[in-house]
């Protein structure tokens, strides 16, 4: 008996309420068979009590059933994910929100190639039209922390340099969205080849040094990771939460998994999951799922939090983003468009606003 055989003996047990197995979830931390004994670790992250319990029974109904198995033991590490915050609390890391900025959320992914900033774009197009409708335009800002690839400027069609007011950069707006990005202060043909502690810096400036004005919501676009760039922000900026962005295969909810770990190891909440690319609609309007079927919805109940939204696979979304008017400006009555409106709703009651 190995540590392999006893793995691929608990890919029969599947996660509570889902049709994949906990290995393929990558929640076996270790597994050894040592003198008649199987000893397996377990890792979970659930707000429901019954998952626990169900899943270690399952687990030890397996093992028992193997050939020289006498005995068995589960650890089974249970984490529950952290509650959104009461509006107006502050401080969930380290620093001191800019005066006029009401909330903040981070968008991450943990991996890239999501299109986690084509989503962030849309969100805070979105949002801002939503906030508008409310009698409060204006009140909308993303902050591009993609330093070594930020695509926010050509998304939003935003080009130039912020202009300087005293000892801040000011932002530049469109669509109703103030935004902040290292693509302003570079050329397109310039590298930006820095170390951790630069990027430190310059996500600190960010929040610092940059004249937002009045803010409802900041929404924070993360490079993928879970490095520098992240503890840096959370160190910075007191988070009300992150939206975790992933597509529906194994590939991505595997990373999308870590990425919200991650947030909540630092005490900030997991506000929900967005799926994107769920699926794409051919010319008949047949739902063509490319890249697999559930893998938000299975993301969610692994970080104990909800599936905000599933924004389809449209052409109009990449076109969008190539020619700086996102799917939500450009296409306002698109299915798309619906999608990211919902999803700006369901983000806007849980900050309270």
């Amino acid at each position: 008996m190995t540590t392999e055989s006893i793995k691929e003996a608990l890919k029969q047990v599947k996660y509570p309420g889902f049709s994949r197995d906990i290995v393929s979830f990558g929640l076996i931390r270790s597994a050894v068979f040592v003198e008649g004994t199987a000893k397996v670790a377990v890792a979970i992250t659930t707000s429901d009590p019954k998952v626990p319990t169900k899943l270690k029974a399952e687990i030890e109904q397996c093992l028992r059933a193997l050939p020289g198995v006498k005995d068995v033991i589960i650890e089974l590490a249970v984490s529950a994910a952290k509650a959104p915050p009461a509006a107006g609390q502050a401080n969930l890391g380290g620093g001191t929100a800019p005066a006029g900025l009401k909330h903040s959320v981070a968008i991450a992914s943990g991996k890239g190639g999501v299109g986690k900033s084509t989503f962030a774009v849309n969100l805070a197009c979105a949002l801002a039209q939503v906030l508008e409708l409310r009698g409060r335009p204006g009140r909308v800002g993303l902050m591009d922390c993609d330093i070594y690839g930020p695509s926010v400027p050509l998304m939003m069609g935003l080009q130039g340099r912020p202009e300087i007011n005293g000892e801040s950069l000011v932002p530049l707006e469109r669509h109703g969205v103030k935004v902040m990005s290292m693509g302003f202060l570079v050329d397109d043909n310039t590298p930006v080849v820095w170390r951790g502690p630069m990027i430190m810096k310059t996500i600190q400036q960010f929040v610092q040094n940059v004249q937002w004005g009045e803010i409802d919501v900041l929404l924070v676009d993360m490079p993928p990771g879970t490095g520098d760039a992240q503890l840096s922000l959370v160190q910075t900026l007191p988070l009300d939460g992150a939206l975790i962005v992933t597509t529906p295969q194994t590939a991505a909810t595997n990373i999308a998994r870590k990425g919200g770990l991650m947030f909540q190891k630092v005490n900030v909440p997991i506000l929900g999951v967005a799926e994107n690319m769920s699926w794409y609609e051919d010319a008949a309007g047949k739902k063509l799922s490319l890249f697999g079927e559930g893998g938000g919805a299975i993301t969610a109940e692994l970080l104990g939090t909800t599936l905000l939204g599933q924004v389809p696979l449209y052409p109009e979304i990449r076109a969008g983003g190539d020619c700086g008017l996102p799917v939500v400006v450009n296409d306002p009555a698109s299915k798309p468009a619906q999608v990211f409106r919902e999803i700006a709703q369901t983000l806007l009651e849980k900050l309270k606003l």
